[in-house]
């Protein structure tokens, strides 16, 4: 791990939550209601014309049940993606593909469809026509965001879309932009209402194909685009959230030793993104929904690792390395204490005072705040590792 990284990525727990239909595929996440929801396709295989979207929710993320099912008729169904709306409805967005036979290369378009109860969804409704994909939305102030690029037809480009419900689209940039192949991107916003775009290109010539992040304030008409590297050469379903803390995390497919499922550390202010995690994955993998709730990390994808391509969900923990305080050192944050020895003088920067009590234990107590990741107690009790 790099040291300009401030935190760790632990894998608590995986399973797969849904192998039902011959082919599972392209997930996403969401918390809503008090259940986690996670909506994927179902079909024959990966380019077929029975797709359909399955919805399944949990109260607790580990037994999952069928919420709905959503088809449309003529329509290849794909790639779903969950995002609340201001009136607190559950939105489904998704590619629609009139597709006439398996294996065949049709354009694309989007539909949605919505509930307020996660069990009855809305008949699905075309939004844009075959040829553009509005491929993710997200909300901000009232208003829906999303990008949509062009679907096996049309010049090579990204454009910037808004919706005040959801269902008519305008155009907010008509050409966001156009280098190499740009095309699966995901709309995140900072407290501070800045824009962060996280986009996959594939090859187009001799251009890059490398993700890309853009980042945009004020009307979102005027963007910076960073190149993210070669390691991030075809970044398949990306997706990205920001912690409590501040701090980003990106997920995706990589190729380095074959295809998988990676979450990485995207950080927004050099521009760089670093791989923390390669998730249990193989083959045709990755389209990843992450969820953030009660301290951990959530994140679907689907694999075929185990042969049968399925749904997956993992439970991840976030350790941060660095604090306000000590801004100079790679430290455990306050709790992490308990589980790594830290040289009294590091100790004494964090601003925790040290008090023996009995031998071979050691009160620690912090003078102010920390700002640490998690801060639950102000005393921590630990074996003395020897610390001077």
């Amino acid at each position: 791990m790099s040291a300009a990284v401030p935190l760790e990525a632990r894998l608590l727990d995986v399973r797969k939550i849904w192998d039902q239909a011959p082919h599972n595929a392209f997930t996403d996440l969401a918390r809503w209601n008090e259940h986690f929801y996670c909506a994927f396709r179902e079909g024959r295989g990966h380019v077929s014309t029975d797709g359909r979207i399955r919805v399944v929710r949990s109260k607790d993320a580990d037994a999952w049940s069928s919420a709905g099912l959503i088809e449309l008729n003529g329509y290849d169904l794909r790639d779903a993606h969950l995002a609340v709306t201001p009136d607190n409805k559950l939105m489904l967005l998704g590619g629609a593909t009139p597709r006439e036979k398996d294996g065949q290369i049709a354009p694309t378009g989007s539909f949605v469809a919505f509930s307020s109860n996660g069990a009855e969804w809305s008949k699905p409704q075309i939004v844009i026509e075959p040829g553009r994909w509005l491929w993710c939305v997200t909300w901000h102030e009232g208003k829906a965001y999303g990008v949509s690029y062009p679907a096996s037809q049309g010049e090579p480009y990204i454009d910037l879309l808004t919706s005040g419900g959801g269902i008519a689209w305008q155009s907010l940039v008509p050409k966001l932009y156009g280098v190499g192949f740009p095309n699966e991107a995901t709309l995140r916003f900072d407290k501070s209402g800045a824009c962060y775009a996280l986009v996959r290109r594939d090859k187009h010539g001799n251009e890059p194909y490398s993700a890309v992040l853009g980042v945009s304030r004020g009307d979102y008409t005027q963007w910076q685009w960073h190149d993210l590297g070669p390691e991030f050469n075809g970044f398949g379903g990306p997706n990205l959230i920001q912690l409590p803390t501040g701090q980003w995390l990106a997920a995706g497919r990589m190729h380095q030793d074959g295809p998988h499922t990676a979450l990485c550390y995207l950080d927004v202010t050099n521009h760089t993104m670093t791989r923390l995690l390669k998730l249990p994955s193989a083959g045709d993998t990755s389209y990843p929904g992450l969820v953030w709730h009660d301290d951990l990390l959530y994140m679907s994808y689907y694999s075929t690792h185990e042969g049968k391509t399925s749904i997956y969900l993992a439970k991840i923990k976030i350790v941060m390395w660095s604090c306000r305080v000590c801004t100079t050192r790679r430290l455990p944050c306050c709790l992490q204490l308990l589980e790594a020895s830290v040289p009294w003088g590091q100790a004494a920067c964090m601003g925790l005072k040290r008090e023996p009590r009995s031998p071979g234990i050691v009160n620690w107590r912090w003078q102010g705040d920390l700002n640490g990741f998690l801060m639950t107690t102000s005393w921590l009790s630990v074996k003395d590792s020897g610390w001077k």
